[in-house]
């Protein structure tokens, strides 16, 4: 395959604004951090990892590459939307959520599916016949599978566990940085913040009165 991003400037144009469009994304941690609020590992992981490979990759103009954007442009429009109605406070189905990360989930699959035929390709047909190098694919698919492990571990934690069938979920001490582990609140029986401060600040006291 020859360099699509050259010989197509359509999709040369796209591609150039896929790859600048992962340091405004970076704008998530951002305000996470300056929020003070927990961050989780798969979030910072997640954007910093795609970042260096998706500019490493426009280096090399990796042929693969327009398959993973087309895939991620798909998936990020759904979940950006669902974020923007949450912001405009209308309150999506948790399907909503649910698939989205299952989309999630299947573009880590076909990544690594087309790393795997990407190398296929090469064994057979030759190093030149494809613009893709061996560490482009080593590199790719090392970054899809541990994707793939994360969003599989907390799709698990959010939708299917215990805690999360029953309509639970980890209280976060976000003044202070830290979290309550192994303590869970109904979050149905919770209608907002202010509830859940009510209910850290009776635990304070109940720990105060028993010393």
């Amino acid at each position: 395959m020859g360099r699509f991003i050259e010989h197509d400037r359509v999709s040369g144009f796209w591609t150039w604004l896929f790859v600048l469009s992962k340091l405004p994304e970076l704008g998530d941690t951002v305000f996470i951090v300056l929020r003070k609020q927990p961050l989780i590992f798969l979030h910072w992981y997640h954007h910093i990892t795609v970042l260096m490979y998706s500019w490493f990759s426009y280096t090399e103009y990796t042929a693969s590459a327009r398959w993973f954007i087309v895939m991620n442009y798909c998936v990020h429009s759904v979940m950006y939307s669902y974020y923007a109605l949450r912001a405009l406070n209308f309150k999506p189905p948790r399907s909503i959520a649910m698939l989205i990360t299952t989309l999630q989930l299947t573009q880590m699959v076909v990544g690594c599916a087309i790393n795997i035929w990407a190398h296929g390709f090469l064994q057979t047909a030759g190093k030149n016949s494809c613009n893709i190098s061996e560490m482009n694919i080593k590199l790719s698919i090392a970054m899809y599978f541990s994707y793939f492990v994360l969003f599989a571990r907390f799709f698990y934690k959010t939708y299917l566990s215990t805690n999360a069938r029953k309509g639970k979920r980890p209280i976060q001490v976000t003044a202070s940085s830290t979290a309550t582990n192994g303590q869970y609140i109904d979050s149905r029986n919770l209608t907002g913040k202010s509830d859940v401060q009510s209910l850290l600040a009776g635990q304070t006291n109940n720990k105060i009165k028993a010393q």
